[in-house]
């Protein structure tokens, strides 16, 4: 009986699980979409990269200064 009651609880946390990980893939394709629209080509690859390259192109002024 036990068992069973843990096999329910984790099922029920799979289906919670489940349906957080729909939502963020929802607001990931959102974001995505909106990235696109506002100029940024391949949406959040390409905001990933120019923030990398704002991070090194300000680490290396912080290092010549």
């Amino acid at each position: 009986m036990e068992k069973d009651l843990e096999k329910e609880k984790l099922i029920k946390r799979i289906s919670e699980l489940e349906s957080l990980n729909d939502q963020l893939a929802s607001e990931l394709r959102f974001l995505d979409d909106l990235l696109r629209k506002v100029g940024f080509d391949q949406g959040l690859v390409t905001l990933k990269t120019a923030a990398e390259e704002l991070i090194e192109h300000e680490n290396k002024d912080f290092e010549e200064s």
